[in-house]
């Protein structure tokens, strides 16, 4: 469980994951040490999964984005695994959560323009194991991207 220290180092780090164990220390008023310790201790038990550059995919020649909500004809467990596992394999597909309801799933796609989104979705997305039906709906804009957890 953590306490209300271990949630001040979060939130700090969610903004920064660069900041030195210095600077956080200072930001969350401890000495170094325990500081650095709170921090491995968040690492070891998975609580921080990870350090990631946050990239601007227009810059990368990603600019094109839609949510597809998948329906599949078939929801056995093996259909389940291996709809799965293509989908965590993809690189296009950069988001991917599973629903209760209808649609099945719900992922984030990432192309270079509509043409290659089109290459995408004809070629790997509908060919993905148990697939009924694909909606696409495209982002016009991002209005919060990667925003943090509320802590």
């Amino acid at each position: 469980m953590i306490d209300d220290l271990d949630r001040d180092i979060l939130r700090h780090l969610q903004h920064d994951g660069r900041m030195t164990a210095t600077a956080l220390a200072a930001k969350v008023g401890l000495t170094v040490a325990p500081c650095h310790r709170r921090l491995k201790d968040l690492e070891a038990n998975a609580v921080i999964r990870g350090y990631l550059a946050d990239i601007d995919p227009a810059a990368v020649g990603l600019g094109f984005e839609a949510i597809v909500f998948v329906t599949l004809s078939r929801v056995d467990q093996a259909t389940l695994e291996d709809f799965e596992a293509q989908v965590a394999a993809n690189v296009h597909i950069v988001q991917a959560q599973r629903l209760f309801g209808d649609p099945d799933y719900l992922l984030k796609v990432i192309a270079a323009d509509l043409s290659a989104y089109q290459r995408f979705y004809d070629g790997e997305l509908s060919a993905l194991p148990g697939v009924q039906k694909l909606t696409s709906t495209l982002v016009m804009k991002n209005l919060k991207p990667g925003s943090g957890l509320p802590l």
